[in-house]
Order: C-alpha cells, then structure tokens, then sequence
C-alpha cells in the first residue's frame, strides 16, 4: 500500500529551521524521524498531515554523550545506536538490554527512542526503562527550552504533554552510579513483537529500588507502592512474595489482540520475580548477562 493523501514534504537543516516550520504549521504538522511509526499510520490513513517536518538532517541530533553529570541521547539515536553504545552500556546496561529486544534489526535500526515516546503507545518498550532511570524530556518550542521529567510526559494512551509546536530534541539521563536491573519483555512468540508486558527493575546504590511497568496500564507507570516497600532493605524470600503479590495492585491491565487481563496479571507476577532475581544477581557480579531472555 501507498500514501494516499498529499502533504507537503520539508526537511531543515538546523532545529531552528525546524521550529520555525512547525511554528508556522502548527497541529497540521508532524515530525519524521526513524518514520517506523508514522509512516505505517499515514499508509493506514489514521494520521493525514499537511505538512511532514523530516529531520533526519539536523546535526548532532544522533549523538550519544556525556553531559556534566549525566547522559543525553539526541532524538535521533536509534535503537540499534543505544544497543551498540560502549557509553550506555557502561553507564545505562538495562537501557541496552532493553534495545535489543524491540522489534526486529531493521525496526531498530530506524526507530528512534525519542519516536517511540511520542508516539506514547502503552507498550513502548522505552517508557518504563526511562521511568526507571529517571530521564528528562528536553523540547524546544516557540517559547524557549524546557526539560519535562518522564514522569510527567506521558498523558493516556497515544497522548503526551508535548505541544503543537515543539520539539523533542533529546532525553537527558542522570547519571544513577553504581547499580544493576533487569529489563523483561513478555512477547506472544520469538521474535519480533510488541510487548504483551513488560517489566523494568533497578536496584541502586543505598539499595533504593525502582520499579516500572509496561502494557499494563493505559500508559507506562512506576510501581511507585513497590518501590517504597522496598526502600533500603535487602531482598529475601518473604519480601520478595510481599513484593509479587503487590504487583497486582500497581497495574491496571486490560484484554486486547495480544493478550488477556488475566493472563497479563498472572504473567506479570512471574516476570516481577524474575526481575527482581535477576537484579540482586547481575549487582553481586553473577547473574545472567544483559540480553538474556528471562521470560
């Protein structure tokens, strides 16, 4: 199938040139980055734009760097970018792991985890490990920069705070120290898939844990209750089971084409324990390696 409606096609050198396009064009306008999202919906007919904004040709919007305290990720790096970045997988390993599970090689190596948050979909494999790692959204606008905390970003499903006229130009991540995690990813078979659920689990230094969750919920979310029952205290049997059977209260998930409620809430549990065995493993230097598949 083709694109069916006209639209007129720009591409700007620079992300002032970008912001003055969509500025002029305003909500008749959409972004393309990796395009693996937009396209197929404009194929569809379900997005019909005046106006497509390409980027791809601004420079140092691909770039993976080190910034004072933190690492910022431009909003072109692209999954396969993340996965073989030396500098996340020494700073952020769970991020990488997450990256080599999402879709297929040719997906990742278009598809951008800027894309992928605007595109706010409740299974986007990004939005918990962002949660997790406690990122901010960087955007441009008419009215200036502003950073957005990750937990601010996300609105409902498909939705976003994101305006008309900005401009999402890189995720900023605090750097966490020393830790480990485990990003497990439920999909209907081998291969590539969206996630049926997906569970994020970091264990920090002063053993402060965090905890996300997605395709679960109408959008990606912490397991906020989880993560204060387990502040400062080591892991054993008893807490573990404490912590399994509060899942079910964190999640809100719902039957679609690729799974059941009950099946999500049941799995959900499994891959919680997982995680958090996993977690505690990888942090005393056993463990899987980051990549394996827990579930």
């Amino acid at each position: 199938m083709s694109i069916a409606h006209p639209f007129v096609y720009e591409k700007p050198a620079t992300v002032g040139q970008a912001l003055k396009l969509l500025s002029r064009h305003g909500p008749r306008a959409r972004v393309l980055a990796g395009g693996t999202d937009l396209i197929g919906l404009m194929v569809d007919g379900a997005e019909r734009p005046d106006v497509v904004v390409d980027i791809k040709g601004i420079k140092g919007l691909k770039d993976i760097r080190r910034e004072k305290s933190a690492t910022v990720l431009g909003s072109l790096a692209t999954f396969t970018d993340v996965l073989e970045s030396s500098l996340i997988r020494r700073k952020l390993p769970v991020m990488a792991e997450m990256a080599g599970w999402v879709a297929s090689r040719g997906v990742r190596n278009r598809g951008t985890l800027v894309g992928n948050i605007c595109s706010a979909v409740p299974c986007c494999d990004t939005g918990p490990i962002l949660l997790a790692y406690r990122a901010q959204i960087l955007v441009k606008g008419p009215r200036g920069a502003r950073r957005v905390p990750i937990d601010k970003w996300f609105t409902g499903p498909r939705t976003t705070v994101l305006k008309p006229r900005e401009l999402v130009i890189g995720i900023r991540i605090p750097d966490p120290g020393r830790h480990a995690g485990c990003f497990v990813k439920m999909r209907r078979y081998r291969g590539e898939d969206l996630a049926q659920a997906s569970v994020t689990v970091l264990l920090m230094p002063g053993k402060e844990w965090r905890v996300a969750f997605g395709s679960v919920a109408p959008k990606p979310i912490q397991g906020k209750r989880i993560e204060r029952l387990l502040k400062g205290r080591s892991l054993d049997a008893g807490l573990m089971d404490k912590v399994v059977d509060l899942t079910a209260k964190e999640i809100a998930p719902i039957t679609d084409i690729r799974s059941t409620r009950e099946y999500r809430a049941h799995m959900i549990r499994v891959m919680m324990r997982r995680a958090l065995e996993g977690a505690v493993s990888r942090k005393a230097g056993k463990g899987p390696p980051y990549g394996s598949e827990l579930i």
